[in-house]
């Protein structure tokens, strides 16, 4: 089956929100174009929607989240090496064995492949609630900020994206990991 056309922008753009969710679902499983690409011009062209448009990308992404754990669960190992090389799996099992939700929430924030962490959060057996929650506050942090700073700039938000919201979303994990260090600490 030719998937192609699932790479193509525009095609999600034509169906408008509806796009935006179905990018949404579909990035948090498969290697595609984020769904910032979308959301931001949307959101962009009707900042009065901004938010709306953030909880359509957040529900999109969460439910395809879901999807993807329910596929790790089901598929197991077999699928997380269709992503990563088997050295690098070891590294996923290591983090998901030391911060567990922790790994999701930060991968849902950041740059980092969702996807992987998507599929190795089933794999891995990481309690679904936990997961769940993990999903709803990374993405909906991401996206949400997203949309908020498009609210307060306009159309200025695209250069501040292009040029710091990695950095912003870096720092944000960061911030995260330090949390989840000093939760896992207090357990021990």
């Amino acid at each position: 089956m030719d998937l192609k056309w699932l790479s193509n922008i525009d095609w999600f753009i034509d169906f408008g929100p509806y796009g935006l969710f179905l990018l949404a679902f579909i990035e948090a499983v498969f290697f595609l174009v984020p769904p910032d690409v979308m959301l931001l011009p949307l959101a962009i062209a009707r900042p009065s929607l901004s938010l709306l448009y953030a909880l359509i990308t957040t529900t999109g992404s969460v439910l395809g989240g879901l999807f993807g754990y329910f596929l790790g669960r089901r598929a197991g190992r077999p699928l997380l090496l269709r992503f990563a090389s088997l050295s690098r799996i070891k590294q996923l099992e290591e983090l998901f064995d030391k911060y567990g939700a922790w790994a999701v929430a930060t991968a849902a924030l950041t740059p980092i492949p969702y996807k992987v962490f998507t599929i190795g959060g089933g794999i891995f057996r990481v309690r679904l609630l936990y997961f769940t929650i993990a999903s709803l506050a990374g993405r909906g942090l991401r996206f949400g900020m997203e949309a908020l700073l498009v609210m307060m700039l306009g159309e200025r938000a695209t250069d501040f994206f292009y040029r710091d919201f990695e950095w912003l979303t870096i720092a944000i994990a960061l911030v995260a990991v330090v949390v989840a260090l000093v939760v896992a600490k207090r357990k021990q």
